[in-house]
């Protein structure tokens, strides 16, 4: 889909529909009628400073109806939208600019680079900078994200209004996925691809209500979800199961039908509790911001086990999970170890069981390690830590020719834990060194991060 036919993709898939129905609930209550207002004035805004198709558009924005509003502004005018989270520092903003090259920085004038605050900007004023040195869209993508995980630099990974639309037909497909009428209260970010389709896009297409609570706590997500009645999921990362799942004796409130999440795996014991706690599933899901979602259990019933959603062909190859996807997800040269051929190398370990087409993912395929020339599976040694009780997060690497972890959580002393894991893990898969944190640093998507420089920082600054 050209970037010129965007404006029908909006209309047609985001912004169809009545409009006295619900639609956002984020700095404010919007309807459909109301949102469609706002993302027209907000296109004449951006039409004055240069917005024309193939324009490329970077967004650095905090969550919230500023942000939603300006990115379907965007769209569809035929921009090509680059997503930056608004927490990155300003080095960090830079590299993308370099990387990325956009014609236009939309942010708040808090939210500029210092090299754009010339002359001072209202701190609150929504401003959109051109940009000298920037480029129009070489491609027909309207979206780029960046992704690094949770460790190396980032990759630029771009997708086109149809391979969003997709992802939307794959989550329409899932009778448990909130439906029209339904909510979903939204804890990720709507610049990463599960919050952004999972959550905004979805919730738009198929007529759900979209809540983004003020803070993520306990009691500010079961507000969010007591609202209203209407049937409720929520959305996130397993991080955000553990903090409602650590609440003793919460509320329940009504509409709570599930939860779901995705970014990494969760800890044994997790979904249990959770359902204890709340008297509903933990569902999960599976998925890479190259293609969205890939494989889902949202009944919470098949752990570890996920069905692959409509259309999607998994295979493996030496045990490394394989997907069809016709052309590289990525903008600029594309190392073949991530895609070749017509196939998108996830790069993680997984199994497929003949009979019924299920996926489990077993970690990364590179977290095999020699120790005396004996192998260790440095997941197996991670989901054995985050099994022991009081351990609710571990991260294991292998550096320095040693096994290292770091561990979080009310049971993590070490000399317990060490004791613990002794009696359920053969000697030379024991880590060398274990250091206890109050928390565990993550990424702003909430995934734990793996870097031994970022974890022995955050140690060395308690």
């Amino acid at each position: 889909m050209p970037l010129n036919e965007q404006l029908d993709w909006v209309d047609r898939v985001l912004l169809a529909g009545a409009d006295d129905t619900p639609c956002l609930s984020l700095d404010e209550p919007l309807t459909r009628g109301t949102l469609r207002d706002r993302v027209a004035h907000r296109r004449c805004e951006l039409d004055a400073v240069g917005l024309v198709p193939g324009t490329t558009v970077a967004l650095r924005m905090p969550p919230g109806l500023d942000l939603v509003t300006t990115l379907l502004a965007v769209w569809g005018g035929g921009g090509q939208a680059l997503l930056l989270d608004h927490r990155l520092t300003d080095a960090e903003v830079a590299r993308a600019r370099e990387l990325l090259r956009p014609q236009l920085l939309v942010a708040p004038g808090s939210h500029l680079p210092r090299d754009l605050r010339d002359p001072p900007r209202d701190s609150t004023a929504l401003a959109a900078v051109p940009l000298a040195d920037g480029r129009p869209a070489a491609t027909a993508h309207c979206v780029v994200q960046l992704s690094s995980g949770s460790t190396g630099y980032p990759k630029a990974i771009a997708r086109t209004a149809a391979d969003l639309e997709r992802e939307l037909d794959c989550y329409a497909r899932l009778p448990e996925y909130p439906a029209e009428g339904h909510r979903i209260v939204l804890l990720s970010s709507l610049v990463h691809v599960l919050g952004l389709v999972g959550g905004l896009l979805h919730s738009l297409h198929a007529g759900a209500e979209l809540v983004v609570p003020a803070r993520i706590t306990p009691l500010a997500v079961l507000d969010a979800v007591a609202r209203r009645d209407a049937p409720t999921t929520v959305l996130g990362v397993p991080f955000h199961a553990e903090l409602l799942a650590g609440r003793a004796d919460p509320p329940r409130p009504p509409g709570l039908q599930r939860m779901i999440v995705a970014g990494e795996p969760t800890r044994p014991g997790l979904a249990q509790a959770f359902t204890e706690r709340y008297g509903v599933p933990l569902g999960t899901m599976y998925g890479m911001t190259e293609t969205g979602v890939i494989a889902t259990d949202l009944t919470g019933r098949h752990h570890p086990w996920l069905a692959p959603v409509h259309g999607m062909r998994p295979t493996l190859a030496e045990g490394e999970l394989h997907l069809a996807m016709p052309a590289s997800p990525y903008l600029g040269r594309t190392a073949p170890e991530r895609w070749s051929d017509g196939l998108l190398h996830t790069r993680d370990a997984a199994s497929i069981d003949p009979a019924t087409g299920r996926l489990a993912v077993h970690g990364r395929r590179d977290s095999q390690v020699s120790i005396g020339g004996l192998k260790v599976d440095l997941t197996e040694v991670e989901q054995t830590l985050t099994a022991l009780p009081g351990v609710h997060e571990a991260v294991v690497l292998f550096t320095e020719g040693a096994i290292e972890a770091y561990v979080a959580g009310p049971g993590s002393d070490p000399d317990r834990v060490r004791e613990l894991l002794a009696a359920r893990l053969a000697g030379y898969k024991l880590p060398r060194r274990l250091t206890a944190l109050p928390a565990l640093p993550r990424t702003t998507t909430g995934k734990l991060r793996r870097s031994p420089e970022t974890l022995r920082a955050h140690a060395a600054a308690l």
